[in-house]
Formats: C-alpha cells, sequence, structure tokens
C-alpha cells in the first residue's frame, strides 16, 4: 500500500476531513502518514474557507492504535548491527512530535473522532486538540513501560496535567480507559454514540459551529468506572519513586492495588523510572520544553535494551515473556535514568515554525 492511501485527505464544506486509512493495522501511524498529514494540517490551518479539521480512523476497530513501532525496531535493529544509522528513527520521532505541537497550536477547532481504540501516537493524534470525541466503542491506554518505552507524542505535557494522580498511574501501568472515564478525568470532551459520527461530520461539513454541533448529537457515556478507584490512585501514585508507589500498593492491601501491583512488576523497571521522572520533569514545562525532552528519551530508549525485548516479545514473537535489563528496579540507579534526559547526538529538537 502506497503512503497516498495510508492517510486520507478531504475537503467537505467547511471543513477538512483526515481519516487514518490503515484499518488492517488499527491504523497505526508510519512516518509517510506524518509526512503527508503536516503539510495538509499547515495549509487548511492558512485556508480561511476551511472553518474546522475532522479526524477519524478507518474501520470499525481503532481510531488509530500507536506509532509504527515494529519499523522502528527493525531500523534500531539495523543500528546496533552496523547495517545503518539513527536518522530514520530521529525523523519518525522529530516528525511526529512537529505533528503534535501543530495540532496542539491549530487555531481552529480539531475534531478527533476516538472511535475504537486509541493508544500511544493515536493519543498524540487527537488529545491535543480542541474537541475530544469519545463513543461506547473507545478505549484509550499509554502501554509504552510494557514496550521499553514511555508515554511519549506529548505524553510527558497532557498526564501530569490530569486531575490528581491519574496521568501517573495511566503513564507507569497502562491501564485501559474507557469514555466515562475519559470524561471524568477530563481527557476528553463529549460523548457522542458510534451511530452518529456520521450525521456530526454531516453538520461540521455544513458550517455548523463545533461546540453547536457537537452538542446536537451529544450522548451519555454512563458511570465511570475510575471514580471508584480515584482516592486510591492519588494515595498510592503521589510520590517520586517507584519503589514508594510500589510500598504504598503493598499497604492498600485490595485487589485492584494486587492488580497494580501485578502489572507495575511485569513491565520494564527502566521505563518506570524513566516514565516517573519525565512525567514529574513535564509537570514543569510547556509543551515545547515536553516535546525536546520526549526526543531525548525516545532515542536514549532505542539506544538501550528494553525497546527491543518489548516488541520482541508483545509483536514479533508474542511470547508475553520480556526479559528486561535490568531486571528489577533496584538494580536501575539515577545515572541510568539521568543518561534519558541527556541532549543526544545530533542535537535536540528543533521547531522551525
Amino acid at each position: 500500500m502506497s503512503d497516498a492511501a495510508e492517510i486520507l485527505f478531504e475537503r467537505r464544506g467547511a471543513i477538512g476531513l483526515v481519516t487514518l486509512n490503515r484499518p488492517k493495522a488499527l491504523n497505526a501511524l508510519t512516518l509517510g502518514m506524518i509526512r503527508l498529514f503536516d503539510p495538509q494540517l499547515r495549509a487548511w490551518d492558512a485556508d480561511p474557507e476551511v472553518k474546522a479539521v475532522v479526524i477519524r480512523g478507518a474501520g470499525e476497530k481503532a481510531f488509530c492504535a500507536g506509532g509504527d513501532v515494529v519499523s522502528l525496531y527493525e531500523a534500531g535493529k539495523a543500528v546496533k548491527e552496523g547495517r545503518g544509522d539513527t536518522g530514520p528513527i530521529r525523523a519518525f520521532f522529530s516528525e511526529e512530535y512537529v505533528l503534535n505541537r501543530r495540532i496542539k497550536r491549530l487555531s481552529k477547532p480539531y475534531v478527533a473522532l476516538i472511535d475504537g481504540i486509541s493508544m500511544g501516537g493515536g493519543v498524540g493524534l487527537s488529545v491535543h486538540g480542541t474537541h475530544r470525541i469519545v463513543t461506547e466503542r473507545t478505549m484509550f491506554a499509554m502501554p509504552e513501560t510494557g514496550i521499553g518505552l514511555y508515554p511519549d507524542v506529548g505524553g510527558t505535557y497532557f498526564l501530569p496535567r490530569l486531575p490528581g494522580q491519574v496521568g501517573i498511574w495511566l503513564g507507569l501501568t497502562g491501564d485501559r480507559l474507557k469514555a466515562a472515564d475519559l470524561l471524568a478525568i477530563g481527557a476528553a470532551d463529549a460523548f457522542v454514540p458510534s451511530a452518529g459520527i456520521d450525521a456530526l461530520i454531516d453538520d461540521l461539513a455544513a458550517g455548523v459551529p463545533a461546540d453547536e454541533a457537537i452538542a446536537a448529537h451529544r450522548g451519555d457515556a454512563g458511570e465511570a468506572a475510575v471514580s471508584a478507584i480515584r482516592a486510591a490512585v492519588d494515595r498510592c501514585y503521589a510520590f517520586d519513586s517507584v519503589e514508594a508507589i510500589l510500598k504504598a500498593l503493598e499497604a492498600e492491601g485490595t485487589d485492584w492495588a494486587a492488580g497494580q501491583l501485578a502489572t507495575l512488576r511485569r513491565v520494564s523497571p527502566t521505563s518506570l523510572k524513566v516514565t516517573l521522572a519525565a512525567l514529574r520533569r513535564g509537570a514543569k514545562l510547556d509543551f515545547e520544553g515536553c516535546m525536546v525532552q520526549e526526543l531525548r528519551l525516545s532515542l536514549a530508549c532505542l539506544a538501550g535494551d528494553d525497546f527491543y525485548e518489548g516488541i520482541r516479545a508483545v509483536l514479533v514473537d508474542k511470547d508475553k515473556n520480556p526479559k528486561w535489563k535490568p531486571a528489577e528496579l533496584a538494580d536501575v540507579g539515577p545515572s541510568d535514568v539521568e543518561r534519558h534526559f541527556a541532549e543526544p547526538a545530533g542535537g535536540d529538537l528543533v521547531f522551525r515554525d
């Protein structure tokens, strides 16, 4: 499939409509898609006839299940084996983060129709927009610690800004949320039933202002399961060390806490410590500062071992049995974390406009 077919752009009345068009790959984001999307978004932002940008995913399963991490895995393996350079890796992350920033800074309504799975890179294409629409099919997660990464695509900016310690919890565990949960924590703006999405697009294309159009199609997402655990999340995830969080969960002594401990003991110890540090630092940075930090972190993760082991275990061999290095939290020292925050060999991320 060509890059052109992987992402579709359409001027429909008053809107620019983006369709992520890799349904068999759950609309995972490729570098080719990013390179087409960014200039199109820039053009629509400058076009006075375009009143809003609307983005959706093709198929019934996913909005966007993340970035094309298998391509990054293959590119990184080639570098480690002396068969390539880090150019494609740096390009993917840099250009993705520039696109995330463009979405964040867009001068017009950006309506993300999160109808289905939204993980990792898909979160970056939606959560920074002005109107984040969820449906009964929405499933949100930032599961990067399970593949030896950390929640990027602006995750180090938006997660620490969620209420209480919710962002720390989601970033460390990758726990999944549904529509009502996202509304309850302020990570989404409105619930529209999946069956009403096409009519919403039609209204937006007809020039109905985004707030008005969404209000006309809004539905009830139901009860938010997250509300029942909010107090426990804030109690257990309020610490600045992963070890202290584990200790708090052990003291909590509930079934929920036991599940949390099982998750945290299964994912990458290095990723846990890097993620916690990145989220605490991200709380004090502006969006651009977080994106500069994220390029540093991403390149450092791909220069290490756990990303390759995580992708192998989850997506290549699929044995779900990663062998992390180091395998224990106690063996991840402050210098191991700090090296991820150092300026990379090719310099920091630069924004040209």
